[in-house]
């Protein structure tokens, strides 16, 4: 249960409360993204801290390391758990992001590459010179270099990440979808089962739509949940 972590990814507050009140104890986490905290601010970050949930921040802050730093530190002070820079910052940015939420702030994950893309997308932003997996590795390294605490990616680059960067370094993976769900039915391209994104070295998963949109999002969750027991 603690591994997973339900994506938050609505319209108003007052749904992210009420789907945060049928899940609470079910799950690990609630990730706050910027569809939500759009529409909703700081407020549902304080909201969901104070009934004492962890807050999983998906912002991915990515600017000058001052800017990254201060926006770091906003979040500390809201109570934040876990959030999102992306590697692509470069080490600066990460290191500083690392260094302004210091040993009780928050962890910071480092975005590698987002799922929704693929190797044809990597060729159009014009990196070619290495396939996709390799890429992502890279990304993951330079973050764990800047003294991050992990990295998002995939389900597909588990296994080269954890090989590359150890078993102390955090892996966040998205895109987990059912297996009645087909490759490619959504706009997540890079995806895979919750149990062989487990299987593979996953820290934590963040699971949206195959819960909040479900007819049950407890039950769902509860499913999911019986796959990530031990």
């Amino acid at each position: 249960m603690e591994q997973l972590l339900v994506a938050l990814d609505v319209d108003s507050m007052d749904r992210a409360l009420t789907l945060a009140d049928k899940l609470r104890g079910h799950v690990g986490g609630f990730k706050v993204g910027s569809q939500l905290y759009t529409v909703a601010g700081p407020e549902i970050v304080r909201s969901l801290t104070k009934c004492g949930d962890r807050v999983f921040l998906d912002l991915k802050f990515h600017d000058i390391p001052n800017t990254v730093a201060g926006a770091v530190r906003s979040a500390a002070e809201m109570g934040v758990w876990m959030l999102t820079v992306h590697a692509s910052g470069g080490h600066d940015m990460l290191r500083a992001a690392k260094e302004a939420a210091g040993n009780e702030g928050p962890r910071i994950v480092a975005v590698t590459l987002l799922t929704s893309l693929d190797d044809a997308d990597l060729s159009h932003l014009g990196i070619t010179q290495r396939p996709l997996a390799d890429h992502v590795v890279a990304l993951a390294e330079l973050a764990q270099r800047a003294g991050v605490d992990g990295a998002v990616a995939s389900p597909r680059e588990i296994k080269v990440i954890r090989a590359a960067c150890g078993p102390s370094f955090t892996i966040v993976t998205p895109g987990i979808r059912p297996v009645s769900v087909a490759q490619g039915a959504d706009d997540q391209r890079r995806t895979a089962t919750a149990a062989s994104a487990v299987a593979a070295g996953a820290n934590f998963l963040v699971v949206g739509r195959p819960i909040i949109e479900a007819p049950d999002p407890l039950a769902a969750s509860k499913q999911l949940a019986e796959v990530l027991a031990p």
